[in-house]
């Protein structure tokens, strides 16, 4: 059994998209992210870092002591791989996903949050941080639409990378873009949004951006007022 602490936001998503692709038996956690949930030392004991998702393995392959993970990169291929599954075992197609694995984590997921925190979080608008992230979430859907010309998928075969850009892909509108303007990046969006798992691991849940976010001065303290010293909300 695994335990998955997560929350309703496209990282989160990304977990239990794969949980639901690969049928595997799971306790979901949610995380209260508002309510400062986050901070709780036994969560801390998971994830330093203060962050979900994390898990738990409670059946690791070697039969040892629970493994614990936090950052969902090193889940999915942490999951992919004692499974199987969603990664190639050449060392080209293995190269593949995992390059655009880590773009994912590196660049679509980082940008897309700052995009979404300027146009859906910020008490007032920020003109110049609304272009800046805007422009480079429009550079990297131009990215993925180019390597999406000429594939169904991502990587060749639907793997981890699928799985890990979907969910950053859903909240486009938010992020100020139009999924008509990259016609390849739209089709495979759709397509991996028709697949049963996919579908039960969203479970209705929209654009988790949508709508600029009236949250209370505690909310915006917890979600973005930490700092090197802070250990708990």
């Amino acid at each position: 059994m695994i335990d998955l602490y997560f929350a309703e936001t496209p990282n989160g998503q990304k977990m239990k998209l794969f949980m639901e692709e690969a049928e595997l038996p799971y306790r979901g956690v949610k995380v209260n992210l508002g309510k400062g949930e986050q901070f709780d030392p036994a969560f801390l004991k998971i994830s330093p870092n203060n962050k979900i998702p994390a898990m738990v393995d409670h059946d690791p392959a070697d039969g040892g002591e629970p493994v614990v993970l936090f950052e969902s990169g090193a889940m999915l291929l942490y999951l992919a791989e004692k499974i199987g599954r969603f990664i190639p075992t050449d060392i080209r197609g293995r190269a593949e996903v995992l390059k655009w694995l880590f773009w994912q984590v590196g660049g679509l997921g980082p940008m897309a949050g700052q995009a979404g925190h300027f146009l859906v979080y910020a008490p007032e608008p920020v003109p110049y941080a609304v272009d800046r992230y805007v422009r480079e979430v429009a550079r990297l859907y131009g990215v993925l639409d180019r390597q999406l010309a000429d594939k169904t998928w991502i990587a060749g075969d639907y793997s981890i990378a699928d799985m890990a850009c979907h969910p950053w892909i859903k909240p486009h509108a938010s992020h100020g873009q139009k999924l008509d303007d990259f016609p390849h990046l739209k089709r495979w969006f759709e397509a991996v949004a028709e697949r049963p798992a996919v579908i039960r691991a969203y479970g209705g849940v929209g654009d988790t951006y949508a709508g600029r976010k009236n949250i209370s001065e505690e909310e915006r303290r917890i979600l973005f007022g930490q700092s090197a010293t802070t250990t708990g909300a």
